[in-house]
């Protein structure tokens, strides 16, 4: 078995009914592959659905209570026999040639290899939403949502990120076991990235198949965004002084901002700075000292804020 797909449900049956039709439509020719489906609990008709399926056409795993993301998809990893895992959103649409980039970027990493991502678009206005994720200038992950240039999807296909998102999310079974997968204390947010940061503490690449691209109905399931501060909040305890290392976005973005600012009040005793946040806007030099102590304060302020929004007792550690 080389692929083994894990999809896990939560209402939303209609977005479910046309991924899996997309899904089926989209997979290479003789492609050896399972697709388990593990349903969350959901309310809607799902599992009636899933009782009306052909026998053999899916792995069907139901869950008494609702396990959130992390559970869901671990409890389906458990049983998947695939040398590769391909966790995926119910809510996407995989259009053709999809799957082919990540595999091909899991090959061309070698045992570097950590979590492949790839390109996802809104599936009702066609903007990007993932080319993988990034450290702001808070020191928090977002998504990066700059289009690739055509240069870099023909001759540098494969780019190297902090993280990626795991809503389309290829691993290695043998890596994720290696893991311990997903950190259940998360819900519905943050595992992805926790996992991702955990195989770079293995020496392990994550990376964005830049020529693999599906569309999403982003953040279609129930109770999605309910926790983000939270899970934002153990994330950041448990990778604080990883966040501000991998910050090369917020460090970017901080430079331009520092550089717009010097134009229209230039000083002598900057011109340092501003020489070193060119260089490193031009991938001459690494991120200057100063843009550096930014993420790491704006990431202090966030705890500020946590601290007093969140009691430490509604936050694993």
């Amino acid at each position: 078995m080389q692929v083994s797909f894990i999809v896990p449900l939560f209402n939303c049956l209609p977005l479910t009914q046309a991924m899996l039709a997309s899904l089926q439509a989209t997979l290479p020719s003789g492609l050896a592959h399972e697709i388990i489906l593990v349903d969350d609990g959901s309310t809607d008709g799902t599992r009636a659905w899933l009782e009306s399926l052909p026998p053999g056409q899916f792995r069907i795993l139901l869950n008494e209570r609702n396990l959130g993301f992390a559970g869901a998809n671990n409890r389906a990893a458990a049983v998947a026999t695939g040398e590769f895992l391909v966790l995926l959103n119910n809510d996407l649409v995989l259009l053709p040639h999809w799957l082919e980039p990540m595999l091909a970027a899991h090959r061309h990493l070698g045992p570097r290899a950590g979590a492949i991502g790839n390109i996802q678009r809104d599936a009702r206005s066609g903007a990007f939403d993932h080319v993988g994720l990034v450290v702001n200038v808070t020191g928090k992950p977002e998504h990066d949502r700059s289009p690739p240039c055509w240069l870099e999807r023909t001759f540098a296909p494969v780019r190297p990120m902090p993280a990626v998102t795991g809503a389309c999310l290829l691993i290695a079974r043998q890596l994720w076991t290696e893991l311990g997968g997903f950190d259940a204390g998360y819900r519905n947010g943050g595992e992805d990235v926790d996992l991702c940061f955990r195989a770079r503490a293995r020496g392990r690449v994550n990376a964005v198949a830049l020529r693999s691209v599906v569309r999403h109905h982003i953040s279609s399931s129930p109770g999605r965004k309910t926790r983000d501060e939270e899970n934002s909040y153990r994330l950041a305890r448990r990778w604080r002084a990883e966040l501000v290392a991998a910050a090369d976005a917020g460090c970017r973005t901080w430079c331009r901002h520092y550089l717009s600012a010097q134009l229209y009040a230039p000083r002598a005793a900057e011109y340092r700075l501003a020489v070193a946040a060119l260089a490193f806007l031009a991938h001459l030099r690494g991120p200057p000292p100063e843009a550096v102590a930014a993420i790491a304060a704006g990431l202090e302020g966030e705890f500020a804020r946590w601290t007093e929004l969140l009691p430490a007792a509604t936050v694993p550690a």
